[in-house]
């Protein structure tokens, strides 16, 4: 029987917030961010387990989620990228799941994801070999930007918006197809995001429609609109 794991990178500093700590620790809704997410596997019973990936020096991570929380574990291996922080927490669970176990990969930064959402990505992607990824249809009319006068930018081109889609988390793929993806990726910084990585193998991964209330909160406004999502638990 297949099981599924998350497994959520949590080393980061979260720059472009401007905050004086790293993101994921943001209070949003009365709990941090990271808290918020955790909490969405933590209710799933689709969920087996729950792995954090955070930096070996982190200071904060015991106060979020303490060592006697049920169904989480904390991995202290973070990486210099996103994608050595999953890459070494896989690494770190040689043994323990199987290759056809499933791991969904989620950003620490997207404190609207829930259950449903969970279970509509695993009940999408069933069982195809290529995994597959909770993303929005673009509804946008999408530009492609150019150098203007004085460093400003102009609208070059407009960019077809079909077949666009806005790529969230979670990521699903199994544990054997996503270790030899990740492991054999040319570049962490240009891999964004897990599903990047195992299009490089010639894979095609399932999208599968997510919900604008699994935003990543990336600069201080998007707190406030997480926070109108998760004030509305039927969203």
């Amino acid at each position: 029987m297949t099981k599924y794991f998350a497994l959520l990178p949590a080393a980061g500093v979260g720059a472009r917030m401007a905050a004086n700590g790293p993101k994921q620790y943001l209070t949003v809704g009365g709990k941090p961010m990271l808290r918020h997410a955790v909490d969405a596997f933590r209710a799933s019973p689709l969920v087996a387990h729950t792995y954090v990936v955070v930096s070996p020096d982190d200071g904060v991570i015991d106060s979020v989620l303490p060592a006697d929380l049920d169904g989480v574990t904390v991995l202290r291996c973070g990486g210099a990228t996103r994608m050595d922080s999953v890459l070494n927490g896989l690494r770190a669970l040689d043994g323990q799941l199987a290759d056809g176990d499933m791991v969904m990969v989620h950003d620490a930064a997207r404190p609207g994801l829930t259950p449903a959402l969970i279970a509509r990505l695993i009940e999408g992607v069933g069982d195809d070999p290529a995994g597959g990824l909770l993303a929005l249809p673009v509804v946008d009319t999408m530009k492609r930007s150019a150098p203007g006068a004085e460093g400003a930018s102009v609208s070059a081109a407009t960019v077809p918006r079909n077949g666009l889609w806005s790529a969230q988390t979670p990521q699903m793929f199994s544990y054997a197809l996503l270790l030899r993806a990740l492991g054999s990726a040319p570049d962490a910084n240009a891999i964004t995001d897990d599903a990047s990585a195992v299009e490089i193998l010639g894979y095609a991964p399932r999208l599968v429609e997510g919900h604008p209330r699994n935003l990543k909160v990336t600069l201080p406004a998007d707190i406030r609109i997480a926070e109108m999502y998760l004030a509305n638990k039927e969203d």
